[in-house]
């Protein structure tokens, strides 16, 4: 069974609540979570949810059934629904022992759930998000979000940009660098032979032919077509407005988006409380939460643990997938040089 490290995130937050919620279900995988034992400890007892705790100790649990707890201790006590900086290096050190593990194999996979950027930088800690810290820490130099749920998986060429600096950002090599790794990672950890992935254009139209804008024409078709004359199934540019319609989607695996605003209003609205995220071109497995840390509502007992659910099966078929990947590649590689030997 794959071993998956979750870190519940900002402590103030429903993080705690809905990884408590976990307890009892039947999870795909073993779940580790990397966090304060007395806080998910008390978070449950204010929800009044039945939660054992175990230690984890590197392959084995002290106690069998219960949730596993690689503790970390706060900084501070935490109250849901009050934020306090002093906590925020106990977040990163979360996530540093979470990636750590993964990459060095301890754990095959690592679920997230949703920090709060600006508590980290108060507390003089420099953080930009969940996506630059996983890119720096495994030394990759690019890495691409992608959301899915309701049956979509939408991948963004440029994240949390202002929408004025969006063209300026698009660039032919790193549009194609962009593409790769969407067709690289949906073969190995979506197990799709050849995917295929429609592209939107940038401008209303895709352009309208250069008359709405020339990005279509300068940038993004000639990187499609250099790529599909590689044997990629790579389409477009698409006009946003007709792509994101049932009948145009049924012929991708995945979009590409060309910003954050063009693709992920349609994926929230098929599939909020329910869809994931997933960071696309690192060397581990990550998946996270589709949502913020809920303040208001923490510890009051409305947060669902449905997109927590979802991110943790979603990481164990792409560990799974990718392990297969792994063999199969391992195989064809001896077997050519056993017939080149």
């Amino acid at each position: 069974m794959f071993t998956l490290a979750l870190t519940p995130g900002e402590p103030a937050g429903i993080g705690p609540e809905i990884v408590a919620r976990l307890a009892g279900r039947l999870l795909p995988a073993r779940v580790v979570v990397i966090a304060d034992r007395d806080l998910l400890a008390s978070r449950a007892r204010d929800l009044g949810v039945p939660l054992e705790l175990n230690e984890w100790r590197g392959h084995q649990a002290d106690r069998a059934g219960g949730l596993e707890v690689l503790h970390v201790p706060l900084r501070a006590p935490a109250s849901a629904g009050k934020l306090d900086a002093r906590n925020s290096p106990y977040v990163i050190e979360t996530l540093e022992r979470a990636i750590d593990g993964c990459l060095d194999g301890r754990f095959d996979a690592l679920v997230t759930g949703p920090v709060n950027k600006g508590i980290i930088n108060a507390a003089g800690v420099a953080f930009t998000g969940h996506t630059e810290m996983l890119a720096a820490r495994t030394g990759t130099p690019r890495v691409v979000m992608m959301l899915c749920g309701g049956g979509l998986r939408v991948a963004l060429a440029t994240t949390h940009v202002a929408l004025r600096e969006v063209a300026a950002r698009l660039n032919p090599p790193m549009l194609e660098q962009t593409l790769r790794i969407l067709a690289h990672d949906l073969s190995w950890r979506y197990a799709l032979d050849r995917p295929r992935i429609g592209v939107a254009g940038l401008n209303p139209h895709a352009g309208e032919s250069g008359y709405l804008g020339r990005e279509e024409i300068e940038i993004i078709t000639p990187v499609i077509e250099r790529l599909a004359a590689e044997g990629l199934d790579v389409q477009g540019p698409l006009p946003a407005d007709t792509l994101f319609t049932p009948t145009r989607l049924k012929a991708f695996d995945a979009v590409l988006a060309m910003y954050h605003d063009q693709g992920l209003p349609v994926l929230k609205y098929a599939a909020f409380g329910r869809g994931i995220n997933v960071t696309l071109g690192l060397p581990i497995v990550r998946t996270s939460v589709d949502h913020g840390t809920a303040l208001d509502i923490a510890a009051s007992g409305g947060a669902d643990p449905g997109s927590l659910v979802e991110a943790i099966e979603a990481a164990a078929i792409m560990a799974r997938n990718a392990e297969r990947a792994s063999v199969r590649g391992h195989m064809r590689a001896s077997t050519r040089r056993a017939v080149e030997g």
